[in-house]
């Protein structure tokens, strides 16, 4: 073999010079001369795009062994081309010492990668990096917020399904954008500047919720979003995660909670419970109105507040309307802290979850003990005697009605005893008026022990005083029987003398007695035939007893005639509408009261006392209503252009069989409409006596028509029983202080007293006061002292038909230097 070697390189000394045996064949030479170039330009070009790869995929692992084998590379390629230069040049030391760098390399190659071989065969396969990618790919979409992926530079390489949807732009119109395009244009000069910071920082940061960020969708809206911000470092180089949360309808949830939070501290006491009715929350007012911390409550049962007043039948309606409906309000005396009962309306409601199931309760209440305390103070000067302390004649009237229908129910009779004291004067010319009034207040005590607690003694005034039986028998003969009993017995007792200090007193009654029974009957007549018995027993002698002479009777007929009278007067359109003018403080007209006369053809100018109590009976007075509202009505109209008329408001008074009628609301909308009248000009007056009625149907009715701009008062206001917390709901715009206040309220302290709370409870109510019968300047200037500037009356002007009014008016318009108010 070393032989072998030895005659090899012995021989090589005999060869020719390297390219020399190409002399003779030049088509070889120029065969050798391509290949090798082509070769060495090959190998040329493959090392640059190993460095070109190392230096942009930062991500490759060992990327210094592709340097090395680009080198590698390299020298092959030189090689080829040396090979190329010793054909002409046999430079073979240079040749030499390049294919020995060339193998040197070679070596060094292998050397380096044949130990990395196992290192990158533990490398996952392309198909698991793609799984890998679809999985991390899945996750990034599935998440909930919206993310993007920026460079440290800021531009966007990678955002989620989300973000399109949050955002409104595609995924391809956002990737490699700078990330300001979705700051707004405000911001984001700072934007660029905290980007850069926390590029410096690089750390996991979430923003604190009590701050946010605006981004700017596609659209250009604008959303409140909550950020968070996570670093990636990679090995080309560090990006960033950036999580992008909708806060939107939690800042709505966070407003209504504040909301929520500041409507609980309200004025109305609130108290929050479990569904065991376990306290869980109560606010100042409530803590204020109960006497209770919240320490002391919080925890307990609600019916810790409990008070005696009501049985368990009223707690068992109430929660089944809570179970039935979802809620419930009413009036509820429960007990403070200190053992005080008092009493406050309640509402309970009814928190239910998604499924209707009762989660919690919520209940607000109002202290009414002082509106409590101005009913009873109002209902004290209103319906009682101040010297006596017996109801008044209101009262009286206002018990015998309700009797009245109570006995139509029952069958039963009740009877009047109407008692005057003989020479009542004389006591009082000879002892004065102050044993006067000792000797009324001893009759009222004795009278009281005459009766049974179901009776009503009353005084009417002065020495007159009557007593009311209830429940007597079905039978009148029965019934007279034990009325007659009642009659002597107080003739008896009344008899007895009377003491005052030193002085003895000796006075006897004269009684006048009437049965009712009829549904029919009136109160005041009821009263006037007990008042004629009264005087028949005065001309008797005195000091005795009579009853009502049913000859009496006779009146009836004159009604049945006045009855048929009525319903030809509407057949005949003998009805007409006279107007008193309601004026300010300063005398300028602002409105009038459209008041019905009828034109009797035989009796003349017949006044409404006299034919509504009979039209009211008789069922007349829906048809005569809708008369007087229709003509109001068209005298809107025909005052919407006249100078000097068309800004008055006309009030029609409305009676409770015409306001309770099933479609009375939509007679009234359907004439408005039909007739074109502006409703700001209508004015309903109704009585106190309405609020007795179906309460929550007046009020429904109320509702409707002001909405269409319809103007409430309630008339006679005082002289009839109202409950201030319905007068609260009723929305009225006007209270009316009755005559019967005014006529005396320069002498009468009483009736002065009631006119000041009527006008103090108005005020506090935001209601408008208007006082009637307003006859002289000294009862005008007594009610402007004490807050009432709107008055009518005969002052200003007795009803009048249309044309002397305008006249009037005209007249007083052409000489303004004429006192204030209507010519009279």
């Amino acid at each position: 073999m070393l032989a072998w070697l030895y005659e090899l390189f012995e021989k090589t000394n005999q060869f020719m010079p390297h390219g020399a045996c190409f002399l003779w064949l030049p088509a070889l030479v120029r065969l050798h001369v391509a290949a090798d170039t082509v070769i060495g330009l090959s190998y040329y070009s493959i090392p640059f795009a190993l460095w070109y790869l190392a230096r942009k995929r930062k991500d490759i692992l060992y990327p210094w062994v592709l340097s090395l084998f680009a080198t590698f590379i390299l020298l092959c390629g030189t090689t080829h081309l040396i090979s190329i230069w010793t054909i002409w040049h046999p430079d073979y030391w240079f040749s030499g010492l390049v294919k020995l760098a060339t193998a040197l390399v070679s070596v060094l190659t292998a050397v380096v990668i044949w130990p990395l071989i196992p290192a990158i065969l533990r490398l996952p396969s392309p198909e698991t990096l793609k799984n890998n990618e679809l999985y991390i790919r899945a996750i990034f979409n599935a998440t909930p917020d919206a993310m993007l992926i920026s460079d440290k530079d800021g531009v966007i390489t990678m955002v989620n399904h989300r973000t399109e949807s949050l955002l409104g732009y595609r995924a391809d119109e956002l990737i490699g954008q700078l990330i300001e395009m979705l700051v707004p244009e405000r911001f984001r000069d700072n934007h660029e500047i905290l980007r850069q910071k926390y590029s410096d920082t690089a750390a996991i940061q979430h923003i604190s919720p009590e701050r946010w960020f605006v981004v700017r969708c596609k659209d250009g809206a604008e959303l409140d979003v909550d950020i968070s911000l996570s670093p990636i470092p990679t090995q080309q180089g560090l990006f960033f995660a950036t999580a992008l949360r909708d806060i939107t309808e939690r800042k709505k949830i966070e407003s209504e909670v504040r909301i929520a939070a500041t409507a609980f501290e309200s004025q109305e006491a609130m108290m929050i419970t479990d569904k065991d009715t376990k306290i869980l929350r109560v606010n100042k007012a409530f803590i204020d109105s109960t006497g209770y911390s919240a320490e002391e409550v919080i925890g307990k049962k609600a019916n810790l507040f409990k008070s005696e007043r009501h049985d368990p039948a009223f707690y068992a309606a109430m929660w089944a309307s809570i179970n039935a409906t979802g809620s419930w309000q009413g009036e509820v005396w429960d007990k403070r802290k200190n053992g005080e009962a008092f009493p406050k309306w309640l509402t309970i409601t009814a928190v239910k979850d998604s499924a209707g199931r009762v989660t919690h309760y919520v209940s607000t209440h109002i202290d009414i003990s002082k509106h409590k305390a101005a009913e009873e103070e109002i209902k004290r000067l209103a319906f009682y005697d101040p010297l006596t302390k017996l109801p008044n004649r209101r009262l009286l009237l206002d018990r015998l009605q309700k009797t009245i229908l109570v006995k139509n129910r029952t069958l039963l009779h009740g009877a009047l005893l109407f008692i005057d004291l003989d020479n009542f004067k004389v006591l009082n010319d000879t002892l004065g008026h102050d044993k006067g009034d000792q000797l009324l207040q001893q009759v009222a005590h004795r009278l009281a022990l005459c009766v049974r607690e179901s009776d009503t003694v009353a005084r009417l005034g002065g020495d007159e005083f009557v007593v009311m039986l209830e429940g007597l028998s079905n039978d009148r003969d029965e019934a007279y029987e034990h009325t007659l009993r009642v009659g002597e017995k107080i003739l008896v007792t009344l008899n007895q003398p009377y003491f005052f200090d030193t002085h003895e007193h000796h006075s006897s009654p004269s009684i006048g007695v009437t049965l009712f029974k009829d549904e029919n009957a009136q109160a005041e007549d009821l009263l006037k035939k007990a008042d004629i018995a009264m005087y028949q027993a005065k001309e008797d002698g005195r000091n005795t007893l009579r009853f009502f002479d049913p000859a009496m009777q006779l009146s009836v007929a004159s009604r049945a005639k006045m009855s048929v009278d009525l319903h030809k007067g509407l057949q005949q359109n003998q009805f007409a509408l006279f107007y008193q003018p309601q004026v300010d403080k300063t005398g300028r007209i602002t409105g009038v009261e459209a008041l019905v006369r009828w034109r009797h053809p035989e009796r003349g100018l017949v006044m409404p006392s006299e034919f509504i109590p009979l039209a009211e009976e008789s069922g007349l007075i829906i048809g005569l209503g809708q008369w007087v509202l229709e003509t109001a009505c068209r005298q809107i109209i025909a005052w919407s252009d006249h100078p000097l008329l068309s800004q008055l408001t006309i009030a029609v008074n409305v009676s409770i069989r015409q306001f309770l009628q099933p479609d009375f609301t939509g007679n009234v909308i359907n004439l408005l409409q039909a007739i074109g009248a502006n409703p700001g000009k209508l004015k309903f007056e109704l009585t106190e006596s309405l609020l007795a009625q179906n309460i929550n149907e007046v009020i429904t009715k109320i509702a409707v028509l002001k909405a269409k701009g319809i103007v409430f008062s309630l008339d006679d206001f005082g002289t009839g029983y109202s409950s201030l917390y319905y007068l609260k709901l009723l929305q009225l715009d006007q209270l009316k202080i009755d005559q019967s206040f005014v006529k005396d309220i320069l002498v009468d302290s009483n009736d002065a007293a009631i006119a000041k709370m009527i006008i103090a409870l108005a005020e506090s109510m935001g209601l408008e006061v208007i006082a009637e019968g307003v006859e002289s300047e000294e009862q005008r200037r007594f009610l402007a002292e004490i807050g009432c500037y709107a008055y009518q009356g005969y002052l200003y002007g007795k009803p009048m038909p249309v044309e002397q009014l305008e006249a009037s008016l005209a007249l007083q318009s052409a000489n303004a230097s004429q006192p204030s108010g209507i010519a009279r």
